[in-house]
């Protein structure tokens, strides 16, 4: 099945260049991956539970990217639509997006990620101190993790987002309203979503002060 009538009907968009074969593997391997890094997190809110200490995980969400997205990013950063090249450099194809109550969280979590030695930390980008221009704030990692098959040992990159609640509230409607709208989103209304991520990222840190200040009154 390598003619483009098959991939076509596989839902492999036309223009990149691969096979059924590997995309049924590249499925498979970015998915083990994905599930590991998953299951990471899944234990170290286990254990907080166990605990009974504060849950700093609110929710786990995860996705595979789609093959039209991964074909469009390439085409952007113009690379070649070939198999080896996507591998090699598209980092976000399994993607992990984590939600915290406060900032503080998404830091130790992060540090607890960064301890365990079969993750590679391959990038951080700490966009919750240096925030993008239009206001957006998140903490992501790229980290490559082992996935071990029947004969073979193979590392695959999972990107991993940090968000508070906040954070994410706002990066979700953002994202919504630019894709509806597109080229019409005026410079006015641009600037007001800006002003909203800071009223929202001033919100997260008033929320942070009146934790801690709780918390050493108990």
């Amino acid at each position: 099945m390598n003619d483009i009538k098959d991939l076509a009907a596989c839902g492999i968009p036309i223009g990149f260049p691969t096979s059924v074969e590997q995309i049924r593997e590249m499925t498979m391997l970015y998915s083990c991956a994905m599930r590991e890094v998953c299951t990471k997190l899944e234990n170290l809110s286990q254990e907080f539970e166990l605990n009974k200490a504060r849950n700093p995980i609110q929710h786990i969400n995860h996705r595979l990217k789609r093959l039209e997205s991964i074909r469009n990013k390439m085409i952007q950063r113009d690379l070649p639509l070939e198999y080896e090249t996507m591998r090699d450099e598209i980092t976000d194809i399994a993607g992990i997006r984590v939600i915290c109550s406060y900032i503080n969280d998404i830091y130790a979590i992060s540090n607890m990620l960064k301890q365990q030695d079969d993750l590679l930390i391959v990038r951080e980008k700490d966009y919750i101190a240096n925030p993008k221009v239009n206001g957006y704030r998140s903490y992501h990692l790229i980290v490559a993790i082992p996935v071990f098959l029947s004969s073979e040992k193979q590392i695959i990159p999972v990107e991993i987002q940090m968000r508070t609640i906040a954070m994410d509230f706002w990066a979700s409607l953002e994202h919504q309203l630019r894709y509806k709208s597109q080229s019409k989103v005026s410079d006015s209304t641009r600037q007001r979503l800006t002003n909203i991520a800071e009223d929202t990222f001033r919100a997260d840190l008033e929320m942070q002060q009146i934790y801690e200040e709780i918390s050493a009154i108990g």
